[in-house]
């Protein structure tokens, strides 16, 4: 009956607290949330010049295959991304120069897509036709302009789908990329390139690097349809922006990282150390990613480990890759425990105060090797991902030696095998014994 009683009570007491909560959360919730984010705005430029006549994707032409990524990608473009469409040799069929360069058009304004929007935007693509030139830069500095507008914090991001280099020099495209980057309007470029030679894939390269994005290699339709997606995606939901970072050549020089995401070039076979200060009670997790930007041998490996300032390793990452992709990754995770009673080669904390932190070495290194006619020069493209988060209860609860709880169970297969081959032989010798006794 008490028992009951109680439930009741309690019930009450919840529901209570419930009721009041309710009535009190509008202006609560009002006066101490954070102002939402600015909807961010995605503009995809596409080249329509004369050479996307070309049929080479899936065996269709250049401009087929990007009119059915752009059909694909508005019909997935999330609510909150205000999208645009901007054409670079769209309409001029001339050959002169001064009026080609100047023949970049707003196809679809920036704006929210509701369904009749996304309808309006796919005729408009439908209509175009690969007519004259390929005027990057100027186009590039409209795209800019486009997405322009009094709220500083809102995410901009540029996507150039083109298959050629800029005939409009000497506006280099690479030097209107640096000038928007400048600005600090929070614009990215990304390039995609289609089909793409050496020249043009260093100029879609140049550009991308110079505001943060990313360049891609493109040969088919589904790769154009998901790429354009996913950056499009991206532009919906920021991802931390990498910082520049220069590995040392070994652990006592090496620069001091924070969580966050970093970048770096490493030259071929090359190692580089980074340190990270490891507090008691949180777990590192570190990944690495090394991109295979040009023509490398088969059979190579990225290397991730850690170790303490006096070269005792930790733990290590690794994998190996064969030539069939154009970047390789590992990573690692370490917790450090609230208390260590075992010895440390860290550093101790005062008595009596917070115990240091520990400082952790992080060594990346590569086995990758070039053909004698490729550049080994600048190093392959690294980036470098680092979290700190609170480390679980038990250390035993993440890897150990790269294996973790598997630990147990290896332990228990050789236990198990150990037993079932002195089973097995002695079976054996006493089927032998009956065997010849009769």
């Amino acid at each position: 009956m008490i028992t009951r009683q109680r439930l009741a009570a309690g019930a009450l007491a919840l529901l209570a607290a419930l009721s009041a909560g309710l009535g009190t959360a509008g202006p609560a919730a009002a006066d101490g949330e954070e102002p939402a984010q600015p909807s961010p705005k995605v503009e995809l430029l596409l080249d329509v010049s004369g050479s996307m006549r070309a049929r080479d994707i899936d065996g269709k032409s250049r401009m087929a295959a990007a009119k059915q990524a752009f059909n694909e990608v508005l019909d997935a473009t999330p609510d909150e991304v205000q999208l645009g469409i901007r054409t670079l040799g769209a309409n001029y069929h001339g050959d002169d120069r001064k009026t080609g360069c100047k023949d970049t058009e707003l196809l679809y304004p920036v704006a929210e897509l509701d369904q009749a929007g996304r309808t309006d935007a796919k005729t408009a693509v439908a209509t175009l036709a690969p007519t004259g030139w390929t005027p990057i830069g100027p186009s590039l500095l409209k795209a800019a302009d486009d997405l322009k507008d009094e709220d500083k914090e809102r995410s901009r991001r540029i996507v150039l789908i083109s298959d050629g280099e800029d005939t409009c020099q000497p506006l280099d495209p690479c030097e209107v990329a640096r000038k928007i980057a400048a600005e600090g309007i929070h614009l990215t470029v990304d390039t995609l390139g289609l089909v793409p030679d050496a020249k043009t894939r260093d100029q879609l390269s140049c550009i991308a690097e110079a505001t943060g994005g990313t360049y891609t290699s493109v040969r088919h339709t589904d790769e154009l349809s998901g790429r354009v997606k996913q950056l499009v995606d991206r532009a919906a939901d920021p991802v931390a922006t990498p910082v520049a970072a220069e590995g040392a050549a070994q652990c006592s020089e090496a620069p001091q990282l924070k969580a966050g995401v970093y970048t770096d070039r490493e030259k071929f076979g090359e190692h580089r150390w980074y340190r990270v200060d490891v507090k008691p009670g949180q777990e590192l997790r570190a990944s690495v990613s090394v991109g295979a930007d040009r023509a490398v041998n088969q059979d190579y490996g990225v290397l991730l480990r850690a170790s303490t300032t006096h070269g005792r390793e930790i733990v290590r990452g690794s994998e190996a890759g064969d030539g069939r992709t154009d970047v390789i990754s590992t990573g690692l995770r370490y917790p450090k425990p609230e208390s260590d009673d075992e010895a440390d080669d860290g550093d101790d904390g005062d008595d009596g105060g917070e115990p240091a932190a520990e400082t952790v070495c992080l060594q990346v290194s590569n086995s990758f090797s070039a053909p004698s006619s490729v550049k080994t020069t600048p190093g392959l493209p690294v980036e470098l991902a680092v979290d700190l988060v609170d480390a679980p209860d038990e250390a035993s609860d993440v890897a150990s030696f790269g294996l973790g709880n598997g630990w147990w169970l290896l332990g228990v297969l050789i236990l198990t095998g150990f037993v079932a081959g002195l089973v097995w032989g002695w079976v054996s010798r006493w089927r032998f014994a009956v065997w010849r006794t009769n």
